[in-house]
């Protein structure tokens, strides 16, 4: 399948490799979220029980919770419905902030997070609350040791992510996630990278919240979920009020057809992803096995990594220039979609021990369900001749 990019003067074909920003909704997904919006469909509000259309409405809401629970070994009354992951993570961090202020004001994340958690952080520093960020060590990773050893006796939250948006580099949450339990103090993870490319248990993680967003797993843009671990849930306070919808944790009128659309994509991922997974590594390989043969390319991430997300430095070459020299070509991207249009280097890629030199020459090649073949190999080709000729420039 191809991704086209319409202009003006006609359609030409874009080989999309940013994956990792958004996904196209599958097809499936498309064709079942359709039946919950027009006049002929279940359009009704799913809390108006007192007729058949929203007692209908209801229903697919709670088919689709069961199916999103499904997907990471959850039970349904522990997912609740958000606008996405941003939504997700900032219910996550500050509702616990709020729940839990009396018990201690000291939160623990990394400088490798999304923005979504880093921002929120910053807020709450603004608040008072104490914030320690930590620094990766072995691999460009932040190990359990450091977290154990940032505890102390008035942390109240624990939040780092499971796989990098940037890098794709693995975080060893199971093992974090033991320590943080030992020491009673809550966890929270953002895994809206890891959810369509590793297996996610959450009685393994010993998470007590996850975030994760629908369009990073071939659903809808605009609806995501928080797992909310059941024992936790009082310990949590919410950030919208005006209604008792979402145990009370989310008011609002649930968007049924962004909602039916994730659980059919969660539906197709509990189906397909270890294929996937192992296609998507093939893919990888064929890629990288045409670039790393140039001179001056690394990858910025060590060998604990999911398949799928390729972050890549090309020395002696700037990212937004070979980026401006394949926008009519092929999708990239300089890092984190909700950052990209900052001029800044990747504050991830300078969190690892990177110039900002070496940042700019950086980009991130990210895959999925719909990449061919042909076109990691036509991606591949096109990338070698860009590099060379803004190399031949720069000698100029």
């Amino acid at each position: 399948m191809h991704w086209r990019r319409y202009r003006r003067d006609g359609v030409t074909d874009t080989i999309y490799l940013d994956y990792a920003a958004t996904t196209p909704v599958d097809p499936v997904v498309v064709d079942a979220m359709v039946a919950f919006l027009g006049p002929g469909g279940i359009f009704a509000n799913a809390a108006s029980n007192t007729h058949l259309a929203g007692q209908q409405a209801a229903s697919a809401v709670e088919d689709a919770r069961e199916r999103v629970a499904e997907l990471i070994e959850a039970s349904p009354d522990e997912i609740v419905w958000t606008s996405g992951a941003t939504e997700s993570i900032n219910l996550a961090i500050k509702g616990v902030a709020k729940a839990c202020r009396d018990n201690g004001r000291h939160i623990i994340t990394s400088c490798l997070e999304h923005s979504a958690v880093l921002d929120t952080c910053r807020y709450l520093a603004s608040e008072g609350y104490e914030i320690t960020v930590l620094r990766p060590e072995q691999e460009g990773m932040i190990t359990p040791a450091q977290v154990n050893e940032a505890l102390r006796h008035d942390t109240i939250l624990v939040s780092l992510m499971h796989v990098n948006n940037e890098t794709g580099a693995i975080t060893d949450i199971e093992a974090i996630g033991n320590i943080v339990r030992a020491r009673g103090v809550p966890f929270h993870v953002d895994a809206v990278q890891s959810v369509a490319r590793l297996p996610l248990d959450v009685t393994e993680t010993n998470a007590d919240f996850i975030s994760i967003s629908a369009h990073k797993m071939y659903g809808p843009k605009g609806i995501g979920v928080l797992y909310v671990r059941r024992k936790i849930a009082p310990k949590i306070a919410p950030l919208i009020h005006g209604g008792s919808q979402e145990i009370g944790l989310r008011a609002g009128t649930l968007a049924t057809h962004q909602i039916v659309g994730m659980g059919k994509a969660a539906e197709l991922l509990s189906g397909c992803r270890q294929k996937e997974i192992a296609r998507t590594a093939k893919l990888e390989q064929l890629l990288l096995n045409g670039l790393m043969a140039m001179t001056g390319v690394s990858t910025n991430a060590g060998p604990d990594r999911v398949a799928g997300i390729a972050n890549l430095r090309f020395a002696g070459v700037d990212n937004e220039s070979l980026m401006i020299a394949l926008r009519d070509e092929m999708a990239i991207s300089s890092g984190s979609a909700c950052t990209s249009t900052q001029v800044e280097p990747s504050h991830v890629l300078l969190g690892l021990g990177l110039s900002e030199e070496e940042a700019n020459s950086s980009v991130r090649i990210s895959l999925g369900r719909f990449t061919s073949e042909s076109e990691v190999e036509r991606a591949s080709d096109r990338l070698r001749l860009a590099v060379e000729e803004l190399r031949a420039l720069g000698e100029i």
